[in-house]
């Protein structure tokens, strides 16, 4: 099961007073790594039965942007559904062959939760993979922190899909809009 402490150790053999000082430790570096992360994005992508999986150009890409700083992955999860509709999970440490895709950030890891897993799969075509990441925007990080620091808060937030953008230009071409 997944340890909720945040640190992965075990609060086994511990003074009570030890423990409390673990907790407060733990509560601090939770709320330091609060103000110091960026915004968390999730995808998920499907493979067809039959079709490619996340590997060589996509995985090289992802990559480039963990390793620059740009995005660092806090979950990677495979899931396969069967003809039959059963479900294989994969998490990314027992992934080979994907680099840094199975190198999660471990005090973060884990984002994803079994319910997720299993509302993924529910959407999933039979036979079909899908690929599960979970990332935090680190660009983003120092202007969050600057805008808290200067009382500001965050209101509003959204996801525009770059085919809704490109269908939106494409009518608004069609119909002329934006002329003038």
């Amino acid at each position: 099961m997944t340890d909720t402490s945040g640190n992965g150790t075990s609060n086994e053999g511990l003074s009570q007073e030890d423990a409390e000082l673990v907790a407060e430790e733990i509560a601090l570096e939770l709320a330091e790594a609060d103000a110091e992360l960026g915004p968390i994005d999730y995808l998920v992508i499907e493979f067809p039965a039959g079709q490619s999986t996340l590997t060589g150009e996509a995985v090289a890409t992802l990559a480039e942007l963990a390793e620059s700083g740009t995005i660092r992955i806090l979950d990677f999860v495979v899931v396969h559904k069967g003809d039959d509709e059963s479900i294989d999970v994969i998490k990314a440490e027992g992934l080979d062959g994907l680099g840094i895709l199975g190198t999660v950030e471990a005090s973060l890891a884990e984002a994803v939760a079994e319910q997720d897993l299993v509302d993924v799969a529910a959407v999933m075509e039979p036979g079909s993979v899908a690929g599960v990441l979970v990332w935090e925007n680190t660009w983003a990080a120092p202007f969050a922190a600057a805008v808290s620091s200067n009382g500001g808060r965050l209101i509003a937030s959204g996801h525009i899909p770059s085919q809704a953008l490109l269908a939106a230009l494409a009518d608004e071409d069609d119909t002329g809009e934006g002329d003038e």
